[in-house]
């Protein structure tokens, strides 16, 4: 089975774009990928596609990997299109990977679009639901309620705000408030991986968010479901992400001497589960590891699924960076940010990078195969060879309904 590298990535800068489409975003992420992988689109044996929410904003429920190639000359070759909410690029990846591992083909494209932004601010938080299980939502909800209104925790009456935000919000925010129960973590934590998160985004010329923000701005920023305030969020958001993946055969005849290989590429489900048991992410990023043959502390830089500030906090424990229960007092000790001993979201995250559903995974892509190629300039991970992703995609049971997790090695 041959080895598969990462030859090309691409991707546009992250943020609201009222105008224009998905095609446009897809096509230039598309072209940015193949000018960076040095091919022409034509020698593309098949892709992968990924978007979520196309068919909510404007009707395009099938086909949307064909209708966004079509233009750009892309036909004949197979096209799969992936749809896994937040995890949807990560899967096209996955796919891709899939393929080219077993030999059936050499050179293939991952790509994700997605347009979310829209006039109606209500539309664009709705259309998040969908990533979950509609029929069985209000009982799933009233249960996660029932057992975080048992907590020991004191909620401040001015800490929330009513509407105005995604389901996932209170989501996570009711993860955060049962962490906070049984470790001892807190708000200030949260708001030190946010703010470290801001100085991270402002280092990178694609990110929606491009400012530095103190602990003490975000934790003075509006209230969202507490404990979170606006700035420990991730926002509604537009773009595109692209790679292009090869063969080990296809490198050896090409000669492309900034690939990157994929140790590891992994996907898994979410399910029911008691909280104290062993999270989906922790599942798969073992398995990554046992693949990519290292352990959590040979991992120089990761991005990694913080559509909130607590989502990396706990990321970073279920991945093993530090024991269970102590991602807040790793971020306290400076050990994410960049310098520290593993950084995490040097991108700027999901909360300053920005958070197009479709995209995420391949920008999580992006940003790693940039700074294991030493091209990332401000936010340059010195000496960094390998690197980790882990993005989760919609909620099932008690968990991400999907979670994969990719290690990259620089050769």
């Amino acid at each position: 089975m041959s080895n598969v590298y990462v030859i090309g990535v691409g991707m546009t800068r992250f943020g609201k774009f009222l105008e224009g489409s998905v095609k446009e975003l897809a096509a230039e992420a598309f072209e940015k990928a193949l000018e960076d992988a040095g091919i022409e689109s034509k020698n593309l044996e098949a892709a992968y596609v990924s978007n979520s929410f196309w068919g909510m904003f404007s009707e395009q429920h099938s086909i949307r990997g064909q209708v966004m190639l079509h233009p750009l000359g892309i036909t004949e070759i197979p096209i799969v299109n992936t749809e896994n909410a937040c995890a949807g690029a990560s899967t096209a990846l996955n796919l891709a990977y899939t393929a080219v591992k077993a030999g059936q083909y050499d050179l293939v494209l991952a790509l994700g679009a997605e347009k979310i932004s829209h006039t109606d601010k209500m539309l664009s938080f709705r259309s998040y639901a969908s990533c979950l299980d509609v029929e069985e939502f209000p009982k799933k909800i009233g249960e996660l309620m029932q057992m975080v209104d048992s907590l020991p925790l004191e909620i401040p009456k001015e800490a929330e705000t009513d509407g105005g935000r995604s389901i996932f919000m209170d989501i996570y925010a009711l993860g955060a408030r049962w962490h906070m129960s049984q470790y001892g973590s807190t708000q200030r934590q949260l708001a030190i991986i946010s703010s470290k998160n801001h100085d991270h985004g402002a280092l990178n010329p694609y990110a929606q968010y491009r400012k530095k923000m103190s602990v003490d701005q975000v934790l003075q920023d509006k209230p969202i479901a507490y404990p979170f305030t606006r700035s420990m969020c991730s926002p509604v958001g537009d773009g595109a992400a692209a790679a292009v993946i090869c063969s080990e055969r296809y490198l050896a005849k090409a000669g492309k001497n900034r690939a990157v290989k994929i140790m590891a590429s992994v996907l898994g489900t979410g399910r029911e589960r008691p909280m104290e048991t062993d999270h989906i992410g922790k599942i798969v990023s073992r398995k990554a590891y046992a693949i990519a043959g290292v352990e959590p502390e040979d991992i120089d830089v990761a991005e990694v699924h913080d559509a909130t500030a607590f989502g990396e906090l706990l990321q970073t424990e279920v991945l093993g960076f530090c024991p269970e229960g102590k991602g807040g007092q790793l971020a306290e000790e400076g050990a994410t940010r960049l310098g520290g001993r593993i950084p995490v979201n040097v991108s700027g995250g999901l909360e300053c990078r920005g958070h197009p559903i479709g995209a995420s995974g391949l920008a999580m892509v992006y940003e790693v195969i940039t700074q294991l190629r030493g091209e990332a300039g401000a936010r340059q991970v010195e000496g960094a060879k390998i690197a980790l992703t882990e993005n989760g995609g919609g909620f099932i049971g008690t968990e991400e309904a999907a979670a994969a997790v990719h290690i990259f090695g620089k050769e």
